[in-house]
């Protein structure tokens, strides 16, 4: 069985604007929620930007050197830019559970899955939001972001996995206002892998991210990150 049927499946090519995403977001989770509108799975790349969720602290902004963008998402500070693949999930929980922590629960499942297709172990860490793996000295490092918003049991936003991106560009910020440990990435784990790879790896493990969504029924377990 298909299970990617109802929902559209899109990849930009190029660098999509940060407001311009936003507002396309709300548009579309308008009319998933008003008309019934097809889902969709949005895989992009923004130009560089900082962007501030609903738990971001001020003092967490080290530089403007990018443009800086608040948004509705959970999170406090985050980076966007060239090299890190953005997946945005216009899904309906209405259809889905309406389990706001199952859902979360299960697209970091589906980010660690991914990464898996690569050779790299990555995980849920206890107290600490985001995606992490080990480097190649040991040290453990964020690969990845999670950061959702919902309005009406509609999603929006999602993910960020760093592929290749500058990770100087950081050091602007706080990311998720964790100072104690490093961000990572496909190429600095050594990992020759570019933007289609990553995305045929989400491909690949979309089936059972929808199942683990369907099998939830309110009953996940979640770890507490």
């Amino acid at each position: 069985m298909d299970l990617r049927g109802n929902i559209d499946w899109e990849v930009s090519e190029g660098l999509t604007p940060y407001p311009d995403a936003v507002a396309r977001m709300e548009t579309l989770q308008a009319s998933i929620r008003d008309t019934g509108g097809r889902e969709l799975v949005w895989l992009l790349e923004h130009p560089p930007v900082y962007t501030s969720g609903t738990s971001a602290d001020p003092a967490e902004l080290l530089s403007q050197q990018f443009p800086v963008y608040d948004t509705g998402r959970g999170g406090r500070y985050t980076y966007h830019g060239p090299g890190q693949r953005v997946g945005y999930v216009m899904f309906d929980l209405a259809r889905r559970g309406k389990d706001v922590r199952c859902y979360v629960h299960a697209l970091e499942g589906w980010v660690i899955d991914a990464l898996g297709q690569f050779g790299i172990e990555a995980r849920r860490a206890e107290g600490r939001i985001g995606i992490w793996c080990d480097t190649q000295d040991g040290q453990e490092a964020k690969i990845g972001a999670i950061g959702v918003r919902i309005r009406k049991w509609v999603t929006m936003h999602g993910f960020a996995v760093n592929i290749s991106p500058d990770l100087s560009h950081f050091a602007g910020i706080v990311p998720c206002g964790i100072s104690e440990y490093p961000v990572t990435s496909l190429a600095a784990l050594g990992v020759k892998a570019g933007l289609a790879d990553f995305d045929a790896a989400l491909s690949d493990t979309f089936p059972h991210f929808l199942n683990s969504l369907a099998k939830a029924g309110g009953n996940c377990t979640v770890a507490t990150s």
